[in-house]
């Protein structure tokens, strides 16, 4: 069976800021030795199994010059763009529909997010090979969980069913939310609970026959929109029914409700790059602790993670702290504040200073 990808490169990346900006958000950016960018290494990885010609890439309109710069590889018409932004659910099912006119035949759907990172490619690719596997049995629903190595907060939870295995997989018995730290260390100690990492594989026509099912209003929209793809009316009716579409994450949506779950545990070196302490994991400190990218001179200085430009960054004295320096804006912050970074751009909302988000 066919292999397609569609790769989610909406996204605003904001406890990124302020290198991460309405304009060049996080999934644009590289974060990583080698100079690519997440959006590029996110499609470079998977071309051992899906051909350049049959990746989708779903994004805000917004973003297209920028994915058309960094992709020059994938097709104009693989670009699909959402009028306004409506979370995951009906982002997949827009790229759903798009696909499934482009195919005569059911194809195996890929659903990947632009942002995340992977250590140990092979070994991705085999898990998603398997992935595959129980996707084209049946309308299985596969979903691709992380082994927990520390109670995360950050993360929602997947609990499946130890007892009942298919192939490689396990079904899922139910979708946690982000927990406190009680409740994550309490995941841990059961041996049934996964990070949900938001990477999915499905038939096209089995995600399909779940919104028809799970979101019937959805369902009929998307059928809509299907019927105009490749056609003069195409962008007339998307500007005129994807607004329309509630605000709703896959998950909540249709995971949450669905029996035929399956997911698959992944031990592949997997980072989401929630925050700037996602360097940590990513980079190689000095032998001081710190992770520093420009122009920077330390003294006394442990721990921190310094990310300039050309400007002189001087540090003395200091300890676990988050520096980013950019144009036209510097943030400090301690290591254990960085979630609040988001706090800083609902001020700058509410001072109405746009040209800083």
């Amino acid at each position: 069976m066919k292999v397609t990808a569609l790769i989610m490169a909406g996204g605003r990346g904001e406890r990124f800021w302020p290198r991460s900006r309405k304009d060049l958000p996080k999934q644009f950016l590289s974060l990583t030795n080698d100079g690519k960018t997440l959006i590029q290494l996110t499609m470079e990885r998977i071309l051992p199994i899906v051909d350049k010609e049959d990746i989708f890439i779903s994004t805000n309109r917004n973003y297209l010059p920028l994915v058309k710069e960094q992709l020059p590889g994938i097709k104009p018409e693989n670009i699909i763009c959402e009028p306004v932004g409506r979370n995951t659910a009906p982002g997949i099912g827009l790229g759903a529909s798009y696909i499934s006119k482009r195919y005569d035949e059911d194809v195996v759907m890929l659903v990947l997010p632009s942002d995340h990172l992977i250590k140990y490619n092979q070994m991705f690719l085999a898990t998603l090979k398997d992935a595959i596997e129980v996707a084209e049995d049946g309308d299985n629903l596969v979903t691709m969980g992380i082994a927990p190595d520390f109670p995360e907060t950050g993360y929602g939870y997947i609990k499946f069913m130890p007892d009942d295995m298919y192939k490689r997989s396990y079904r899922v018995e139910h979708f946690a939310e982000k927990p406190n730290l009680e409740t994550a260390k309490e995941y841990l100690s059961t041996d049934q609970y996964l990070w949900n990492s938001g990477m999915f594989v499905w038939k096209v026509s089995s995600i399909m026959k779940c919104f028809e099912r799970f979101m019937p209003d959805v369902y009929e929209g998307l059928s809509i929109i299907r019927d105009a793809v490749n056609t003069s009316q195409e962008q007339e009716i998307i500007e005129k029914i994807y607004p329309g579409f509630p605000s709703i994450s896959i998950d909540y949506g249709i995971m949450e409700k669905s029996k035929d779950i399956y997911t698959i545990p992944g031990n592949f070196g997997w980072d989401d790059v929630g925050s700037w302490l996602a360097l940590e994991r990513i980079q190689t400190s000095n032998e001081m602790g710190n992770i520093t990218a420009g122009n920077v001179i330390t003294v006394g200085t442990n721990n921190c993670i310094i990310q300039g430009k050309e400007k002189l960054i001087a540090t003395v004295g200091i300890e676990n702290c988050v520096i980013v320096d950019t144009d036209d804006a510097l943030l400090i912050c301690s290591k254990d504040d960085t979630a609040d970074i988001k706090k800083v751009l609902e001020n700058l909302k509410i001072c109405n200073r746009n040209e800083y988000l």
